[in-house]
């Protein structure tokens, strides 16, 4: 059985993405479809004390080039951006930790927006100890749409379960999958512990650089660690920790 997911590139995503990412066998960058502007390609959130609030990355163009195509425009978005998590994230006790991924991020001159996306995510994926190796859509060179690309990616890579976001069900059509002898798994976004999160109430749907800040090596447990029974103190006393609603709307 070989497991494959299958996501456009986002900009510092939230811990939902690394999930599926880790669940996989390979994991594919859809980057040779049509950019679209004001989704998670190019901004996410994060809290504040009034809230959420957004980073974007602002683009060149209109919406006639693939993501893999789309340049990022010229600014002080990466002063912005820096200047706006140090604010925010102060208090953060594993804000220092991470000054690398940041210096990397907002210090290091970037042109490509895919590249950018892809090569963030893998750094945060080394971070995390995600392991699953990736690829870019647009070296298979394969055709078709929407979920006939999937499939034909699937086959390309010999997978042989597709695992997808639950927004993909508003185009996917499970016959075909089935058809194509691939099955077709949903992610399963609720059930994420909270954790401790600077300017409650806490909100799941924010970058995972949120997660970073607050938890640092433990970031891992509250992405998939909290699925499995888990050893605490006094020694030999398992408990299992309760779950609670997860952010799901807009997500891939």
């Amino acid at each position: 059985m070989k497991k494959l997911a299958i996501i456009q590139s986002n900009y510092i995503p939230w811990k939902g993405y690394f999930d599926i990412i880790h669940d996989v066998d390979v994991f594919v960058f859809l980057e040779d479809v049509q950019m679209t502007k004001r989704n998670w390609r190019s901004r996410n959130k994060i809290k504040t004390p009034k809230g959420t609030e957004w980073l974007t990355v602002p683009i060149k163009g209109g919406r006639d080039k693939l993501i893999a195509e789309s340049e990022i425009a010229e600014g002080n978005w990466q002063k912005n951006h820096l200047k706006s998590l140090q604010f925010n994230y102060g208090r953060a006790p594993f804000l220092k930790k991470y000054k690398f991924l940041l210096d990397w991020l907002y210090r290091e001159p970037h042109k490509n927006l895919s590249e950018f996306n892809m090569h963030t995510t893998n750094m945060i994926c080394g971070i995390l100890g995600i392991k699953t190796p990736s690829l870019n859509s647009i070296e298979l060179s394969v055709d078709g749409t929407k979920d006939d690309r999937i499939i034909h990616i699937c086959q390309k890579l010999g997978a042989t379960v597709y695992l997808s976001g639950p927004a993909a069900k508003d185009y996917i059509v499970d016959e075909k999958f089935e058809k194509a002898g691939i099955e077709l798994v949903y992610k399963d976004y609720s059930g994420y512990p909270e954790y401790p999160q600077l300017f409650p109430p806490f909100e799941h749907g924010v970058s995972i650089l949120d997660l970073l800040f607050n938890c640092g090596p433990e970031a891992p447990y509250y992405i998939w660690g909290w699925h499995e029974l888990i050893r605490v103190p006094p020694p030999n006393q398992l408990i299992e920790i309760s779950k609670t609603p997860a952010y799901e709307a807009g997500r891939p």
